[in-house]
């Protein structure tokens, strides 16, 4: 491999967190197969500086979302059309008022 195509050099960076917390990041990686503690921080980190327009809030709702698809608490287009009465057999998109 030439010089010029080693990887980049790598930097230790040292945070603090509770036991509890780091108990949830490790189940957390290891349920998500990861190789490594490292691994699924620096990833979940690459997501963050990538994706900065994805807050908090955003993120916890594709979760919440995730788990509802998982768990078969979904519904379909059909379904939620003929519960609330909108199955009137036009999906050209139109107006029905006009």
């Amino acid at each position: 491999m030439a010089e010029t195509d080693s990887p980049p050099e790598k930097t230790t960076v040292n945070i603090r967190m509770t036991e509890t917390f780091l108990a949830d990041v490790d189940g957390t990686w290891e349920e998500m197969g990861y190789n490594s503690r490292s691994e699924f921080v620096r990833d979940i980190l690459r997501d963050a500086v990538k994706h900065p327009e994805f807050n908090r809030a955003d993120l916890k709702a594709m979760l919440a979302s995730e788990v509802d698809v998982q768990e078969g608490r979904t519904y379909s287009s059909d379904e939620v059309k003929a519960e609330y009465g909108l199955d009137d057999g036009s999906d050209d998109g139109s107006d029905p008022n006009k």
